[in-house]
């Protein structure tokens, strides 16, 4: 394993806890730091102290939304961070909306096969 080569740092931003233990479980296995946070207040505030590469955003949580918290993080706090939002409600969402809001990708849970998310996130940040 090449030491010399900076681990990818993943933020997973949901209110359930089974979605955020299944993601940092497999993106642990990737090698990635993960850290996590419950809800759209504590997701802005590791967003701004860790400084992920990627950010993985529930649309709906309690207190703030997912794209209350993309509105609260301005791209020169946000750094180079890639965001996917996430949500079961998805006849919302689509991927213009999406791009609209600054966030790169889309998807819909709950996740019908988590390799395959994972194979996703691998493309976006290639």
């Amino acid at each position: 394993r090449d030491e010399g080569k900076r681990r990818m740092k993943v933020l997973i931003v949901d209110d359930e806890p089974l979605v955020r233990r299944s993601l940092k479980r497999i993106l642990n296995k990737e090698g990635w730091l993960v850290e996590e946070a419950i809800d759209g207040l504590e997701g802005l505030q590791k967003w701004k102290s860790f400084q992920p590469d990627l950010v993985l955003l529930d649309v709906l949580m309690p207190g703030l939304s997912g794209p209350q918290v993309m509105e609260n993080m301005k791209p020169e706090t946000r750094g180079p961070s890639r965001v996917i939002l996430m949500s079961a409600y998805t006849g919302d969402w689509n991927q213009d909306k999406t791009r609209e809001l600054g966030a790169d990708l889309f998807l819909a849970k709950p996740f019908e096969n988590i390799f395959e998310v994972v194979n996703v996130i691998k493309k976006l940040v290639a």
